[in-house]
Order: structure tokens, then sequence, then C-alpha cells
């Protein structure tokens, strides 16, 4: 079945972690057998190849730099300036993989659409991943004209925090709201028409934003906090919120956000039975909330940080994704509601704000 992931960082992985996505899964480990700086190396799960493998033909695809203020402890750059020209080099790779035909870029209807029809054709030869860009905290925007660079350069959605106090707004971890700078913000993601992804906002932060902001949005991956029981998620309230608004959950696969009692470094998906099943209960639990199956869709965040030791443990590469129907269909959802989850709700999302 068709898969739009609603939330990789390919970029990050090209350029920080140093992957190169054409690989196969199987080579960028055995490249990092030995390698020590980062928790996840020699585990990673997404390769351009895994992707096609599982059907993963369409994805938001992230920039991602955090500028963090002198006195935050974060890992970041020192000033937005450095946050900006790290977006920028994570672009180029994008063009990059687009004049190789590895990926393509989508920004409106019509190239959606084309891609689409590529994708559901018996085409033999490589097919291109599509990508939507997304910007995952705002703090690399300098000024509020550098947003409407970032829109020609093809951003079509974007989250004003990551982690930590930010200049937008306040993301996981920390407690604020979006002051004078947030709402300026808000006010030029609407008027250009881009999705803002709720995903990270903090609680003070994501209400102000719902009194600020009567635009297109979504969450990109997020789990339930009735479920596991920390900030990062959100509460029952916010998700009839979101889905008062026509938004669209996508659920992740980040183990710390999928069961509760998670301990990094310590904690493994075997040991805490953290399986596809636990990514089926989080979409079923949206479902159950919203009465129907027309909110909630795949975010996987994979190797966004993580890798298999913090993945679920019948995951070995984004391709087995595919699972994921038969454990639907196993809980009584119908064939309609699946392709709605693996795809459907995220595209007819673009859809109706692309016209």
């Amino acid at each position: 079945m068709f898969i739009f992931d609603a939330h990789l960082d390919l970029a990050m992985n090209a350029m920080e972690w140093n992957r190169d996505l054409r690989w196969s899964v199987e080579d960028i480990r055995a490249n990092e057998n030995g390698l020590t700086d980062k928790p996840d190396r020699g585990k990673n799960t997404v390769s351009l190849n895994a992707m096609r493998k599982g059907n993963v033909g369409l994805c938001m695809a992230t920039q991602i730099a955090r500028y963090v203020k002198r006195g935050n402890q974060l890992p970041g750059w020192n000033s937005p300036q450095q946050a900006w020209a790290q977006t920028q080099g994570q672009l180029a790779w994008y063009r990059t993989m687009e004049a190789l035909g590895e990926m393509y870029q989508i920004t409106n209807l019509q190239e959606l659409d084309k891609h689409l029809e590529l994708w559901s054709s018996s085409v033999k030869e490589k097919k291109p991943i599509g990508y939507i860009l997304s910007l995952e905290g705002a703090d690399s925007i300098i000024t509020i004209a550098h947003l409407e660079k970032t829109y020609e350069q093809g951003l079509r959605a974007i989250g004003p925090a990551h982690y930590g106090p930010g200049t937008y707004a306040h993301g996981t971890n920390s407690i604020g709201g979006i002051g004078y700078k947030g709402k300026e913000l808000l006010k030029e993601i609407a008027r250009l028409n881009i999705i803002l992804d709720t995903t990270h906002l903090c609680d003070q932060s994501f209400w102000e934003t719902m009194n600020a902001y009567q635009g297109p949005l979504w969450a990109s991956h997020n789990n339930c906090r009735a479920l596991v029981d920390h900030t990062r998620q959100f509460t029952d309230e916010q998700f009839v919120e979101l889905f008062k608004r026509d938004a669209v959950i996508g659920v992740a696969l980040d183990a710390w956000m999928m069961v509760p009692g998670w301990v990094r470094g310590k904690s493994t998906p075997e040991a805490m039975g953290v399986t596809l099943e636990t990514m089926a209960d989080h979409i079923d639990h949206i479902c159950q909330l919203a009465g129907d199956a027309l909110h909630v869709g795949i975010g996987t965040d994979l190797d966004g940080g993580f890798g298999r030791e913090q993945s679920p443990s019948d995951l070995d590469t984004i391709a087995d994704l595919q699972k994921l129907p038969g454990l639907l269909k196993s809980r009584g959802y119908t064939a309609g509601d699946i392709e709605n989850i693996m795809h459907e709700n995220f595209i007819r999302f673009l859809r109706n704000i692309w016209v």
C-alpha cells in the first residue's frame, strides 16, 4: 500500500550524520560499524531505497537547525544566521538528490497529482521519492521576511518551535507563550498559506497559537498523552481542538513517545514491549476520540536522532511499515479506513488547501 510519511529528517541524516541515503540501510549500517559519536550509529532504519521497497513514495522532509541563546544547554547554533545557513545546506542536499532523479519536490497540487500518478503506474524504472519541504522549529527564520524566501524555495509546512524556548514559541520541555514575534510569524504563515505544524509546541504556546491562528494546521509527528504522560504528547483536549480544525495527526515511532516509563539509553524495545502494535494503539486512540479514521496518519520521525535501539522491535527498516495495514485490519478497520490512515488523510488535507 502507498504510504505518506509526514515527518522524516532526511537532510539532517545526510548532512549531520554523514549518511549517503542512496545506499541501502544495510550498507549505511556497515559503514558506521565502530562509530560511537551518536547512539544510533549502525542502527539506522531509513534510506531512499528502503522507502521505495516499502512504497513510502511521499513524505514531509525537514530542514532543521536550532538556534540556542547563551546559557541554553541544548545543542544548536549560536546565532540564527548560522542556523539559516545550515538549513540552506540541507536544501542544497535535497536539490542535489533531485538532480540525480532520487527525489522530486512537490509544492502544489499539479506536482502532487503528477507524482501520485507516477507511483500508481506500472513503470518499472526507479521512481523518485516525492518530498514536501517542512521546517522543524522556526529559529532559523532570521526575520519575518526570510519566511517568504523559504516559501519561494518550496517550504510548505513549518513548526514554530522544537525543544526548549525558541524565538517564536516555546517547545518541548519548556513553558511559555508565543509573544509578539510568534504572532507576527503566524500572520505571515497564514498569508503564505503555509501549513502550521503544531508538533512540539508546549501547552501554553499551543493554546495561544490556537487563539491567534485560523489557517491550515496539523501535527506531523505526535502521540497521545493519554497513553504516555509527557508534555511532548498531546492531550485529548488538544486533539479535539485539532479535529475541529480538520487537522491530521501523524503518529510517531520514537519508542519513548510510545510507551510510559522509557529510560533513554537503558530501556530496549524488546524489554518494554514496543512493537508496531503499540503504534496501532496510538492510532486507535485518536480514531476512537475522533469517532472516525479521518484525522490520523503516519509521521514516523524514523532516524530522527534515534535508530533501531529506540524503534519498534518488529521494524528493521522503514519498509516494515507495510506490516501496519494488517495490524489495523485485525482490529476491525475497513480497507477505506486503512487507506485513509496510510496516506489518504494527509493527501486529502493537501488537496483541500492547495486549491
